[in-house]
């Protein structure tokens, strides 16, 4: 059963068994990839424990092919393990905001379905989530990060991107679109996107970063997917990117009207 994404959780107490983190997986028409993923994170337990007592929020974002009843047989079983549906599809930064929403932990991972950043990166990012920091979030794009088997239109279109970013926003970053990230979850609970989508994964970053929110990076490696196909439509994504960039331009003239809890039109 879906879960109730406007109602607060009570935080999970800290355990002998680690630290309680959440890991959030958006999927949307993965029924291809989900397999693998179960694979994946049943590798990744031994990696984490004992140091991290590892939850997940699977949301299925409206998906049309088989993906809920196959993620209901592969991970029902599964402790701390519970799923969100969207009666359609939403976005992948509104499946982000579903999963953080019911999310007990106050460390909230998202990662995507597809695993084409291997989990276990997750490892050096999450010590990174010191006091004082919001999100930690992977840039495949820093000097020290890598990328394999990504089309080379794709890595000028993020570059090219990213450029813009850092001319507008508080912190340079490599990389402002990366759906990899390690979250505080309090600090996002009231943030409200006017885009849902793969803008709204950038629109995070550059909403916090406005209200005076502290973003860090760490070096990451991308890979292609090996399976299913990518949902970003290319040409939309590049002018909504543009329009997005317009948006918080017009944020950071009128401070104070699109900080984290304020409602937005």
């Amino acid at each position: 059963m879906a879960g109730n994404p406007d109602v607060p959780r009570a935080a999970m107490p800290e355990s002998p068994e680690g630290t309680p983190i959440t890991i959030v997986i958006p999927c949307f028409d993965e029924e291809p990839v989900l397999e693998n993923l179960a694979r994946v994170l049943q590798e990744l337990k031994a990696v984490f424990e004992p140091r991290y007592r590892v939850c997940y929020v699977l949301v299925d974002d409206g998906s049309k092919d088989g993906t809920w009843e196959l993620m209901q047989r592969l991970f029902s079983g599964w402790p701390h393990c519970s799923f969100c549906r969207h009666p359609r599809n939403r976005g992948i930064a509104a499946a982000i905001m579903t999963g953080l929403r019911e999310a007990r932990t106050e460390i909230v991972c998202s990662m995507d379905s597809d695993c084409t950043y291997d989990p276990r990166q997750l490892l050096p990012m999450l010590p990174m989530l010191r006091p004082g920091v919001d999100v930690v979030t992977a840039s495949p794009y820093h000097p020290d990060g890598g990328v394999r088997g990504v089309p080379p239109w794709r890595l000028v279109l993020s570059r090219g991107l990213s450029r813009l970013y850092r001319l507008l926003l508080r912190h340079k970053l490599h990389t402002y679109t990366s759906c990899f990230r390690v979250y505080r979850r309090s600090r996002f609970l009231s943030l409200s996107l006017r885009h849902d989508g793969f803008l709204g994964v950038a629109e995070m970053l550059g909403r916090l970063d406005l209200a005076g929110g502290t973003i860090v990076e760490c070096p990451a490696v991308l890979t292609s997917r090996v399976a299913g196909r990518s949902k970003m439509k290319t040409v939309r994504t590049i002018f909504g990117h543009l329009g997005l960039l317009a948006e918080l331009t017009m944020a950071r003239l009128r401070p104070g009207t699109d900080r984290p809890g304020t409602r937005s039109a």
